[in-house]
This record gives C-alpha cells, sequence and structure tokens, in this order.
C-alpha cells in the first residue's frame, strides 16, 4: 500500500503544471495575442491606407496624372500632421524607428512594456505608410508582439529571463503572422531579438508561440506565401558562382544603406526646427520625390513583386535602389514612424534585380531570368543589413514557397553578410546602440553596466576640501562624519585642484607638528582621473581598475574643475549585483 501511494505522489508530481508548464501555457497565449494583433494592424493600415492614400488621391485628382502628380506630397503630409497630436502628447514614443530601443529593452533593461506603447504602434506606423511614408509595418508588428509577450509577464509576475523570452516569443508571432512564415519568426527571434543566445527550453516557447500566431493569421488570410512568383530553376552548375558574386554587391549596399539611414537621422535632429514639423518635412520631402518615382512610397510590396516577375528594366531597378534608400532615411530619420524590414526587402528585389540583368546580358546561356536574382537579393540583403543570415534565407523560402532557391540563397546570403560585417561591425538594428556606447554583442553583464549612467549612482553629498585647511583640521572634519576616503580639493572659486585621500595621510598622522603646518592642498594629488556624469559604469570601472583606487571625482561635462559628485567603487558594484540577481530571477 505505502509504495502505491508513493507511486501515485511520483505520477501526481510529473501531472502537477510547473515552471515549464505555466511557460507553455503562457506561449501559446502571447501566439494567439501576437496573431490577433497582426490581423488588427493589418487592418488599420489598410484603412489608412484605403483613407488617406487612395482616397486622398482620388479626392485630389491625382490618380488622372499629369498636373496632378504636383499634389502627391499631400498624401505622406496629411499622415504626418496627424502624428503631431500623438507626438505631443506621447513624447518619445511615436517618432522614428523604434527597434533599437526595444533591443536595449528586451536584453539590458526590464522588459516592462506598456500597453500605450503597444497602442501607439498600431497607429502611428498605419498613419506613416497608410499615407506614404517610406517604411515597414515588420518593425512595429515586432513590438506589438514583443509588447504582448511583456504584458502577458506582467500579468502572470513573470521577471528576468522569463519575462525576456515571452517578448521575444511575441515578437516571433508578430513576425511569422505577418509573413505567413513560422520558422523566419522563430529565426528572427532568436537571432535579432535575443541576439543569438537561446537554449532549448526558450526555443520551444518560440516555436509554440510562433506557430500559433501563424495558425491564427492563416484561419483569417489563408496559407499563401508573402509573394505569388515564378518558378525559376538553376540553369545549371556554371551559374551558382553568380550568386556568390551577388553577395559581394549586396553586402557594400547593405552597409551604404545602414550609415546613410543614420547619418539623415542624425542631420535632422541637427535641425534647428520643431521635433513636430521635421516628420512634415521629411514628408514633403519623399512626396516630392514620388512626383517622379511613386514606387519609393510605402512598403512597396506590389513592386517587389513586379521584379521578381522581371518586368522591371536595370536603369529603374538600379535607380530605385538608391532612392528607396533615401526615402526610408528621410521618412524615419525626419520622425515618421514604422520599421526598415520592407525597405530593406524592396531594396535586395532591385539590387539582386539589377545584377541578374546584367549577368543576364552578357551570359544569357548560363543564367535565370533577372527575377530569379531579384528573388535571391531579398533574403540575402535582408541578411546582411540585419546581420541574420538564417532569418533572411528561412524568411526568402518560406515567402516565396520556392524550394529551389534555398542553394543560391544560401550562397548570396552568407557573402552579403561576410561583407557587410566585415566592413560595418554593427547592424542597422545595433548602430543606434553603439554610438551611445551600449555594446548589445557583450552579453547581458558587460552591456548592463553600459547601460547605466555615472549620474545614476554617483554621490551628490559629497564634502569638497578648501587647499587652505591643514592636515589637523582635515582630519577633524573626517572623524566628525566626514564620510568616504576621498575628498576633492577645490580653490576660494570651487575649482578642483586636486584630491586627497586618507591613504595620504598615514605619513604624518602621528606628527602633530606637520599636521598643524602642512595644508591640504600641498598633499593633494593633483593628477586626477575623472568622469562626467553621462560616462556610463563601464568607463568607470576601467578607471577604478587602472588606478586601483575606490573613488573617482565627477565633474561636470562643460567645466572639468566644477566637481558634481563621487563615484565610489562600491556604489557601482552594488548596482550590479542587484540589477543581475533582479533579471536573473524568476
Amino acid at each position: 500500500m505505502k509504495r502505491l501511494l508513493k507511486l501515485s505522489s511520483s505520477v501526481l508530481s510529473y501531472l502537477r503544471p510547473g515552471k515549464q508548464s505555466s511557460l507553455i501555457a503562457m506561449a501559446i497565449l502571447v501566439g494567439v495575442l501576437s496573431g490577433g494583433a497582426n490581423m488588427l494592424f493589418r487592418s488599420s493600415l489598410e484603412w489608412a491606407k484605403t483613407l488617406i492614400f487612395h482616397g486622398g488621391s482620388e479626392l485630389l485628382g491625382i490618380h488622372k496624372g499629369g498636373v496632378y502628380r504636383l499634389l502627391v506630397p499631400l498624401l505622406p503630409i496629411t499622415g504626418a500632421l496627424l502624428l503631431i497630436p500623438l507626438s505631443y502628447k506621447f513624447p518619445g514614443m511615436v517618432n522614428g524607428y523604434g527597434f533599437p530601443s526595444f533591443l536595449e529593452k528586451v536584453n539590458i533593461k526590464d522588459g516592462i512594456i506598456k500597453l500605450k506603447a503597444i497602442i501607439l504602434k498600431i497607429i502611428a506606423p498605419a498613419l506613416t505608410i497608410g499615407s506614404g511614408g517610406s517604411a515597414g509595418v515588420e518593425g512595429p508588428i515586432a513590438q506589438i508582439g514583443g509588447g504582448l509577450g511583456s504584458l502577458t509577464g506582467q500579468f502572470f509576475k513573470v521577471s528576468g529571463n522569463r519575462m525576456k523570452l515571452l517578448i521575444a516569443a511575441g515578437a516571433a508571432g508578430g513576425i511569422a503572422a505577418t509573413f505567413n512564415a513560422p520558422i523566419a519568426g522563430v529565426m528572427f527571434a532568436t537571432e535579432i531579438v535575443l541576439l543569438g543566445n537561446f537554449e532549448l527550453t526558450s526555443f520551444g516557447v518560440i516555436v509554440i508561440s510562433s506557430g500559433i500566431a501563424t495558425v491564427i493569421s492563416r484561419i483569417y488570410y489563408g496559407s499563401n506565401p508573402a509573394f505569388i512568383i515564378p518558378q525559376y530553376e538553376l540553369e545549371g552548375f556554371l551559374e551558382t558562382p553568380l550568386y556568390l558574386v551577388m553577395g559581394f554587391f549586396i553586402g557594400p549596399v547593405a552597409v551604404l544603406y545602414t550609415r546613410f539611414f543614420y547619418k539623415v537621422k542624425e542631420k535632422f535632429d541637427a535641425m534647428d526646427t520643431s521635433p513636430y514639423l521635421k516628420p512634415v518635412i521629411g514628408a514633403f520631402l519623399v512626396g516630392t520625390m514620388g512626383i517622379v518615382l511613386p514606387q519609393v512610397m510605402g512598403d512597396g510590396y506590389e513592386y517587389i513583386e513586379e521584379a521578381i516577375k522581371g518586368n522591371l528594366t536595370f536603369s529603374i531597378m538600379f535607380l530605385l535602389v538608391f532612392m528607396k534608400i533615401l526615402a526610408t532615411s528621410i521618412t524615419l530619420g525626419s520622425g515618421g514612424a514604422g520599421g526598415v524590414f520592407a525597405p530593406a526587402l524592396f531594396i535586395g528585389a532591385m539590387t539582386g534585380g539589377a545584377f541578374g540583368t546584367l549577368v543576364n546580358h552578357f551570359l544569357p546561356a548560363y543564367t535565370s531570368s533577372p527575377g530569379a536574382y531579384a528573388m535571391v537579393g531579398i533574403g540575402s540583403f535582408l541578411a546582411a543589413v540585419t546581420h541574420a543570415p538564417l532569418t533572411g534565407m528561412f524568411l526568402l523560402f518560406e515567402m516565396t514557397g520556392n524550394y529551389k532557391i534555398i542553394i543560391p540563397t544560401m550562397f548570396a546570403t552568407t557573402i552579403g553578410t561576410f561583407v557587410a560585417h566585415r566592413m560595418f561591425r554593427e547592424s542597422i538594428d545595433t548602430y543606434e546602440l553603439a554610438k551611445r556606447g551600449v555594446n548589445i554583442h557583450a552579453g547581458r553583464e558587460v552591456t548592463l553596466l553600459s547601460s547605466i549612467k555615472v549620474k545614476d549612482v554617483m554621490r551628490r553629498d559629497f564634502i569638497p576640501v578648501r587647499d587652505r585647511v591643514n592636515l589637523k583640521e582635515f582630519l577633524e572634519l573626517v572623524i566628525n562624519g566626514g564620510g568616504g576616503f576621498y575628498y576633492p580639493v577645490v580653490d576660494s572659486n570651487g575649482d578642483m585642484l586636486g584630491i586627497i585621500s586618507l591613504q595620504d595621510m598615514r605619513k604624518v598622522l602621528f606628527e602633530d607638528y606637520i599636521k598643524e603646518v602642512v595644508t591640504v592642498g600641498e598633499l593633494a594629488t593633483e593628477e586626477v582621473l575623472v568622469l562626467t556624469p553621462e560616462d556610463n559604469l563601464t568607463t568607470a570601472m576601467k578607471h577604478f581598475a587602472l588606478m586601483d583606487i575606490e573613488e573617482i571625482p565627477v565633474v561636470a561635462p562643460d567645466d572639468r574643475k566644477k566637481v558634481v559628485g563621487m563615484l565610489r567603487r562600491g556604489d557601482v558594484i552594488a548596482v550590479y549585483n542587484r540589477e543581475i540577481l533582479r533579471k536573473h530571477s524568476a
């Protein structure tokens, strides 16, 4: 009887819901939510496009052509104007390409995403893209799905790695539902959102969410691939090296896209204009381009299909590569809302199509139609610009449903990503973080220190010591509760002349006469290593290690003689330990 009870207890322990069971249940919920959010987002986008772009074109007579085409800029300007109330009400949450901040929130910070952020990611990109702005829906839908994963985690009170995992699962579901591509959703979450760091358990959660979201999407939209394309085939073994060569062209174009994108953003950031008007200026510029080249407006999916079908000439595809880079950079750099995924697919299709037209012209007997190269260019360019080769390969395969393009895609994607990474270490998603000193590749612990500023940890209740104070008076100050072991020494104007530590006092500690004669200024160390409030804790720890000291003065950025605080090594370590413990607790 005892054995039977023991066996029953063991069986029940296996059947009892545990941490993994609850995580799988949450993954299913996140998949359902992200699949539903995809439908809501796409419906919002179609509504905005119908109302603003198509309705506006008909109202203004733009569809008639001729002189009416001069009114095209009014369409994206309308979308930009509609962003102003949102930007005013929710500053910092509406404008620009928000995916780098999303990566920082997931991999470094607490992963808490609020409902209003999700709603804004539905409305703002719909207005920008639906009015003709050059941007994509994929970055926003990944953030929407990730936000729903965060809300799920908050509801069930998870924290640490589990919160991060649910956000990645939501992002996977959003991408999978958007492209009808469950494997690509998984690869996107693991390569881009989780930066390639995942375990078997986390992989399973992401797979479940991605699969469920795809099922939800297929119930509503059907199971057709994103692009309906001809079934191309390789002409023979001699054609294979041409896809390797294409990778060498894809890589530099991807780097150009990344660098130019952020260069334009810097120009708009430096403009002495109201931030609410910058998207309007950008919309006007993109609309002006659209008068002559309507292909650069919106997400451009219909023109991607035209390139894949081989219906575009070399000159137009070559021109569209650079004009789409310019249009996307202006749209998002000026403050329009959206992502860079769809523009990357567009640029990749045009780059591949232009390359395919050239090789087909010179080697017609050994090459496929230019459309085959345009198709391969989609995946390889996306991989090169995001530094995520598996995402590019699987996305292209699932979007087209053509298995025969796998080998050419592998070659072009591998070479393109390698060349892009060698030319420029950061991807389009990590460059902005790297500029701020956040090395997101270094791992969570190292990156954690990079994400915290000195101003968040430094002590502002420090006591400066006048240079003319003698050592006896200084010791009395320390004994009476001065606090700390290091003290900045200042002159009558409050400018720092050096620093004195209790270690410096050892030589004269028992010499009463000397203590009354020698001043703090005479004993202070004049060559002082300093920090500014905007430095991060990684820089601080390097300074501590370099000088083997326990405190460092923090000075004003515009005046290195004005001490505004003191940073202690112990405080940095305490903050680090607290954050690591919080992030790893589940």
